[in-house]
């Protein structure tokens, strides 16, 4: 994989970013070892956990995905890689949903995510979430002081509507400061049905409104960038409860039934599967976007590196698009 110089990385974050959500629950040590060896080995760089991942599964520690990527990565050089965590999500344990959107809160996660990955500093820290009933100013403060401190290099917001994040920009730049550097909306080729989404991940689906953030200057590293892999099983004559009832309830109408013969052609133009080219549709964006992935196995895993190398042109990027 190729490298994406970025404004304030310390390094060039790789062209994508590999999400740990599943490191300490389906993933044990030898099998996210393994996943890591191949992200490194194919020149990846960029890691992603966060502090709630795990949390949901009973009778495991707490943290699991930050704990085991911490003993995973106790031996390499730290400036050989960057790495994302989140903090202010749900209390999964606690089970209420209730917003964690504090400077308090967020001083705790942050300092229980530092201690789980024994690490001083992280490069991005992430607030996995927002709380609109409370101004944007109270946490851009915080995270800009944790950034003093050096605890974090750069901050960014996952799960923030567009507006939201034109509010905690504009406080920020009050105080002579960049703000956000990157944000974490969900997006990928196959648009979600927002009804079905509307529980977690409000107003923070790309296509609305987020491309005024990314034109602004605000690096994209969007999350369910492979829709959670609708297109594969849509070719291979997979629907409803067939390809899974909780990726047909978000993914399977007409809209993105639609896209599939043009799909289907780019992929026959360029010689890989369907996959890839959804995988290259956010890689090749003329804005700077790096998709979070996942992968249950190496093989997966490399399948995914590999459509790095497929570059879709305007005319194929706008084709899929209006499909």
């Amino acid at each position: 994989m190729k490298t994406l110089p970025l404004p304030g990385f310390a390094i060039a974050p790789s062209q994508l970013c590999f999400g740990t959500n599943m490191f300490g629950t389906a993933q044990d040590h030898d099998a996210a070892q393994e996943l890591l060896e191949t992200f490194f080995g194919g020149g990846g760089n960029f890691l992603d956990t966060a502090h709630s991942y795990g949390d949901w599964v009973p009778g495991i520690e707490r943290a699991a995905s930050e704990r085991l990527l911490g003993d995973l990565l106790a031996s390499r050089p730290r400036d050989s890689y960057l790495l994302a965590t989140k903090g202010c999500e749900f209390d999964y344990r606690a089970g209420d949903f209730a917003l964690r959107v504090t400077p308090a809160l967020m001083e705790q996660d942050l300092g229980e995510s530092l201690e789980n990955l024994k690490m001083h500093y992280v490069d991005l820290y992430w607030l996995h979430r927002d709380d609109p009933s409370r101004p944007a100013a109270e946490i851009v403060d915080a995270l800009i002081a944790a950034q003093a401190s050096g605890r974090i290099r750069l901050f960014g917001c996952s799960n923030w509507t567009a507006a939201r994040i034109a509010e905690a920009q504009a406080h920020a730049a009050s105080r002579g400061h960049a703000g956000f550097a990157a944000s974490q909306p969900m997006w990928g080729l196959a648009e979600p049905d927002r009804n079905v989404i509307a529980g977690y991940a409000p107003g923070a689906y790309y296509d609305d409104g987020h491309q005024a953030v990314h034109a602004a200057g605000i690096t994209q590293i969007p999350y369910s960038g492979q829709s959670r892999g609708y297109f594969s099983k849509l070719a291979a004559g997979k629907t409803g409860e067939a390809m899974g009832t909780d990726i047909a309830g978000v993914y399977d109408h007409d809209i993105n039934r639609r896209k599939l013969p043009v799909l289907q052609t780019l992929a026959a133009r360029h010689g890989c599967d369907v996959n890839a080219v959804v995988l290259a549709y956010l890689c090749s964006q003329p804005l700077p976007t790096i998709p979070i992935i996942g992968a249950s196995s190496a093989a997966q895993l490399r399948e995914s590196m590999a459509a790095t190398r497929i570059r879709l042109e305007a005319t194929e990027l706008r084709q899929l698009r209006e499909a």
